[in-house]
């Protein structure tokens, strides 16, 4: 079958991967569509440190093709959205409803597939960019088979991070304010996330003009060309002279973080989306931080899967969630190259690779 692999220098589409059958409490997935996430890059680059070989991708939708002993909630032929939080659904964590937090569910990659004897490690628990996958059976979510295979495929990584900050980790209020650093996948996300929530001022901030017209239909009240100003800042501040409620980075750069925390009114929340370098420091006016702000990290959308990847889907078929306007691009898997080349240099919100 044809996947995506890196070996460690490069990343090319391959088709001779093999997957295993599922065994007890998982499923096997066909995968119809599959989103290109900036996670994808940054294994590619060495942002995000991962053994090699590995099949590549994590944001995926496709349909239930065999499950393993004890697995009843999903049968073959259910179309499904992947999430990437294999939680083991037992621990202090998984009990309090906080499976994000599952220490079962990180940094230890499975080896389901395997090309020419040699096993190949699986990428955040998932593997999307393969025809078929193997998954614990927590991973699959049920979703109407009305939601759109490239579509759905965006709700388990861009969809449960950027919305999910908003409403499970910053709690976004209604009339609150937001500021969103960064308007790509991720930021676009929270800004219709902080549009559900009620927000009465959503700002975006990205230095790439072109952006405002599909941040402002994401939900932004207001976009700052930050290309175009000298002093980002006070660009916000113009707009809330006391600064936000909430401010999201979504970029992953240490200066950005830095805005962010200078851009909160008392009591505000800076929330970190954006991945820096797994070495990188960022630094911040202690003295500010005495008005009551808290700098936030989050994992995953603080998200319950089962119940977000439900939920998010019925939003979208309610017309409250935007979900098609993502897809900026769709390629075949052959085509990994190109896509990921627009990914990189911000040509598109999502590209969506699908197996046609």
């Amino acid at each position: 079958m044809r996947g995506v692999v890196f070996d460690g220098k490069q990343a090319r589409v391959v088709d001779d991967l093999e997957v295993r059958d599922p065994g007890p409490g998982e499923v096997r997935v066909a995968i119809a569509a599959a989103g290109l996430c900036h996670s994808d890059l940054s294994v590619i680059d060495g942002t995000i440190p991962f053994p090699a070989p590995v099949v590549l991708g994590h944001e995926g939708a496709g349909v239930v093709e065999s499950v393993g002993p004890g697995v009843t909630h999903v049968e073959p032929g259910d179309h499904v959205a992947l999430s990437t939080l294999a939680n083991c659904g037992a621990c202090a964590d998984c009990d309090r409803g906080r499976p994000t937090m599952c220490r079962k569910a990180i940094g230890m990659p499975g080896r389901p597939f395997s090309r020419g004897g040699q096993a190949l490690f699986q990428f955040a628990s998932n593997s999307a960019f393969a025809e078929r996958t193997v998954v614990k059976a927590v991973q699959a979510v049920k979703i109407p088979e009305a939601v759109p295979m490239t579509s759905a495929a965006l709700i388990g990584c861009g969809v449960l991070t950027g919305v999910g900050a908003v409403l499970n980790r910053a709690g976004v209020d209604r009339g609150e304010t937001v500021v969103v650093i960064g308007a790509g996948g991720i930021g676009l996300n929270v800004l219709q996330g902080a549009r559900i929530a009620g927000a009465s001022v959503i700002v975006a901030v990205d230095a790439n003009p072109a952006k405002e017209g599909v941040a402002r239909q994401f939900g932004a009240t207001h976009f700052v060309d930050a290309s175009a100003v000298e002093d980002t800042v006070a660009a916000v501040k113009e707009l809330l002279p006391t600064g936000a409620d909430h401010a999201f980075e979504c970029v992953g750069h240490v200066k950005l973080i830095r805005q962010a925390v200078d851009l909160l009114d008392r009591r505000g929340q800076a929330v970190l989306l954006g991945v820096p370098g797994f070495a990188e420091e960022a630094s911040f006016q202690v003295s500010s931080m005495y008005l009551d702000k808290s700098i936030l990290g989050c994992r995953y959308g603080s998200s319950r899967p089962q119940r977000d990847i439900a939920l998010y889907a019925r939003l979208y078929l309610e017309g409250r969630l935007l979900l098609d306007e993502l897809v900026t691009a769709v390629y075949p898997v052959e085509d990994f190259a190109k896509a990921s080349a627009d990914a990189h240099h911000g040509r598109v919100a999502r590209g969506v690779l699908t197996f046609p």
